[in-house]
């Protein structure tokens, strides 16, 4: 028993330790020579990495950050032997994301935790990540803001948590939630302002670069 627990003790570190990784900022000053912190708006995560170095490294990082979330949240399973289904897979995908937000490698800061958070989705219930990220690319479409496609689909599926009444990941949702609210916070000002930063893609760009135009 006592070695069970110091391996769990351990493989909670390494999760700590995965969801810290700033793939961005690594990515930026190891092939770009750039630090993304110091462009941009400043965040770590796929929206600035994309908006600052391009769509490579914007979807490197995406893609990292993503997977970091899922091996994180993975490592009971492999090394623990523990049911794919258990809740104690969501404390290791909490960890990489405590990690993401609170990273050791960048002076205890770090990124907003949309997508290390669906890749703890994706190793938990891949179902409802594949609504997740079907949410969030149709608000993109519609809207061409990551900032609100992140909000409302973390809203959706802490409501689809609660209907299927998995109660582990409905109170971890409420909080990641309140979480992605409070660090988008500016965002919902710009919003308001109708002045929030837009994607190249979509309906809401489409619109906003007519009535551009139409003012010039």
């Amino acid at each position: 028993m006592e070695e069970w627990n110091l391996k769990l003790a351990l493989l909670l570190i390494i999760a700590y330790l995965l969801g810290a990784i700033p793939n961005g900022v690594w990515i930026g000053k190891g092939f770009f020579h750039t630090d993304i912190r110091k462009a941009g708006s400043g965040n770590i995560g796929t929206t600035n990495t994309y908006r600052v170095l391009g769509p490579v490294a914007g979807t490197a990082v995406l893609i990292l950050d993503l997977a970091k979330g899922t091996v994180a949240t993975l490592l009971p399973v492999w090394f623990l032997h523990i049911s794919p289904h258990s809740p104690m897979l969501l404390v290791f995908g909490f960890m990489a994301i405590l990690g993401h937000t609170i990273s050791i490698f960048d002076h205890f800061k770090g990124g907003k935790a949309v997508a290390t958070s669906a890749g703890m989705l994706l190793a938990y219930n891949p179902l409802l990540f594949v609504i997740a990220a079907t949410c969030f690319v149709s608000l993109i479409y519609l809207t061409s803001m990551v900032s609100l496609a992140s909000m409302v689909s973390f809203t959706i599926i802490t409501i689809l948590c609660f209907i299927i009444q998995d109660w582990y990941l409905s109170a971890l949702a409420v909080c990641l939630t309140i979480f992605v609210f409070w660090r988008h916070r500016s965002n919902i000002k710009r919003i308001k302002d109708g002045t929030e930063n837009l994607v190249n893609f979509g309906l809401g760009s489409k619109r906003r670069k007519r009535q551009k135009s139409h003012q010039d």
